[in-house]
């Protein structure tokens, strides 16, 4: 069924454009771009987004954004795989086209090729290799890679600024949590490790500073006031920059598994257990200590977190469930304005848990493990959405309505879809979405997205239920897919 679609074009902004064709560009437009004439053809119209794609050595494991130096810092590791330092034979081969000798693997064409058509050299097993990136993402170009020595896994990685009387150089470090000879079913390692470089010459090199030997896994680093916080193993430490290694000045060591995100906003903590879902913390600077004042009461296994605002964050666990977490409001101004810091409200724990507990605002199955949460803006003075990333490549968007009548609409949109338009398998849709959880506060887009393809039959008759007409309908869904993209 024919139907037009808008879709934003990746490109500069034109001042003219028409349709064009000929032998060289059957289908295409030409356009004048200031005092430029140019013939542009489209190609992938069906696909939402455009990308680019750099190789890498090994797997990517974290990504930071360095704001200040406009550039990408990628961690990547691969297990039982053989370091590039060990591997004479690939070092023999490593030379471009032309024959001059290049960095890695991964600058060579022809041996990229044979990565991925057989993949690395397999190693000894608890073996790693690792290596850090910085990539310039104007041209999606390297700036820098620097390979690990020892059998290290990185884990976690943290651009950090350290605070104090003593420190004469506040630039901003990078700390990468490794461990060495890592190895899961069980998981453990024989040491943990958090390396602090230095980034110089505008991203063009990395000094390692120290490294300072842990003896656990480093599963999650963030900011903190000037310092360090880190998630080893189950416990929650917060490190001080020394002369020689990073100096610990506390700790919490009541968590229930293991740590595995981080993130902080004023003097909160959202801690996400691997096991034991969330847990906020907060910090009292007179005591010198940390304090968990609410969690959940569901065990979840969180694989990706992010805070929305100072009471509530967003999640997701390797079940494919999304949620949302919030602290009640009269729970958060009594936190606030207690004068021991959570000292008295720590003390007074439910069976071993903390003496609050979070409200699950939102609940929604994905159906794939979500491995990235991100808050953005799709488009210049677009609305804000949160977007996620899952184990099997997808990209999705969760849009927040501002309005209680678009809400209206597309639930009773959602409503009469589930009805007219059946899953092709036959399973109940909001059985399907309801598979951990009851769904809460969440319209299903991709299934009020498929309202263009049913008959036209079934189009006026939901459009009758809602008072409206298919156009004003597909004008609607229209208009949400612009808010966003």
């Amino acid at each position: 069924m024919g139907r037009w679609q808008f879709m934003p074009l990746s490109y500069e902004a034109l001042d003219h454009a028409a349709s064009f064709a000929s032998e060289q560009c059957p289908e295409g437009f030409v356009a004048v771009v200031k005092n430029t004439l140019r013939i542009l053809s489209v190609e992938n119209i069906g696909e939402t987004f455009n990308q680019s794609v750099s190789r890498l050595r090994y797997t990517p494991r974290r990504l930071l954004v360095h704001q200040e130096l406009r550039a990408l810092l990628v961690a990547e590791s691969d297990y039982q795989a053989v370091p590039l330092a060990d591997n004479a034979e690939l070092q023999k081969r490593l030379v471009d086209e032309s024959g001059a000798p290049v960095a890695g693997p991964e600058f060579s064409a022809e041996l990229a090729a044979e990565l991925d058509q057989y993949g690395a050299a397999v190693g000894a097993p608890g073996q790693w290799a690792s290596c850090i990136r910085i990539v310039d993402p104007a041209e999606l170009s390297t700036k820098a890679v620097l390979e690990l020595d020892g059998s290290e896994a990185i884990t976690s990685m943290a651009l950090v600024r350290f605070e104090g009387p003593n420190l004469p150089d506040s630039s901003l470090l990078l700390a990468v949590g490794t461990a060495e000879q890592m190895t899961y079913f069980p998981t453990s390692c024989t040491a943990g490790y958090i390396r602090l470089y230095k980034i110089l010459e505008r991203g063009a090199r990395l000094e390692l500073l120290h490294k300072t030997q842990l003896e656990g896994i480093p599963g999650a680093l963030v900011a903190f006031k000037g310092r360090l916080l880190a998630g080893v193993g189950p416990v929650l430490r917060l490190f001080e920059l020394g002369r020689k290694k990073l100096l610990r000045k506390c700790e919490y060591r009541q968590l229930p598994q293991h740590v595995a995100q981080l993130h902080t906003l004023g003097s909160r903590i959202y801690v996400a257990d691997v096991q034991e879902s969330v847990h906020f913390f907060r910090y009292n600077k007179a005591d010198n200590k940390l304090y968990s004042f609410a969690d959940d009461v569901h065990p979840r296994y969180i694989t990706a977190m992010t805070p929305l605002d100072y009471d509530t964050v967003a999640a997701g666990d390797k079940f494919g469930n999304f949620f949302v977490l919030r602290l009640p409001a009269d729970v958060s101004a009594q936190i606030e304005e207690d004068p021991t810091g959570g000292k008295l409200a720590a003390q007074m724990g439910k069976l071993g848990g903390a003496p609050h507990k979070l409200d699950n605002s939102v609940q929604f199955h994905v159906g794939d493990t979500i491995t990235a949460l991100a808050r953005a803006t799709m488009q210049p003075g677009g609305s804000e959405v949160l977007l996620y990333g899952t184990i099997m490549g997808g990209i999705g968007a969760f849009f927040p309505f501002q309005a209680k009548e678009d809400k209206d609409f597309f639930l009773h949109l959602e409503m009469h879809m589930r009805q007219e338009h059946q899953p092709l398998a036959g399973r109940d849709h909001l059985a399907f979405r309801s598979a951990y959880f009851p769904v809460r506060e969440v319209v299903d887009g991709d299934l009020c997205a498929q309202y263009p393809a049913m008959s036209a039959a079934k189009q006026q008759a939901v459009a009758a239920e809602l008072d409206r007409t298919p156009g004003e309908v597909l004008k609607k869904l229209e208009d949400m897919r612009n808010k966003i993209l």
